[in-house]
């Protein structure tokens, strides 16, 4: 489960960005309260750019070597869409479970 919330949660960043380096997406998951080390997030978006959820493109840096910056493809997008409707719907779910269905 926690994986899946972590693509969504990923996939979502670079929806927002429209394109994002590493550190971006660590840096706005840190701000949510939600850490994510690099050992974790370079496997899923190896993972994700190999599901040609997303794509990736090198950019020179004025400081150091030239980066990865992500965007989403639109299978990518799509597939963003389907997790937003899946938390939508187990957000519903839990909200009946525990009585917080008006909150």
């Amino acid at each position: 489960m926690r994986k899946g919330i972590l693509e969504y949660c990923i996939l979502s960043v670079i929806d927002r960005k429209e394109k994002a380096y590493a550190s971006d997406i660590i840096e706005d998951m840190k701000q949510a309260e939600m850490i994510v080390v690099e050992g974790t997030l370079y496997p899923l978006l190896s993972r994700l750019n190999r599901s040609e959820f997303l794509t990736y493109h090198w950019q020179e840096s004025t400081g150091g070597p030239p980066r990865k910056y992500y965007a989403l493809t639109e299978k990518g997008k799509e597939f963003l869409n389907e997790l937003d409707e899946s938390w939508q719907n187990i957000n519903k779910a839990v909200r009946k479970i525990t009585g917080r269905e008006g909150e």
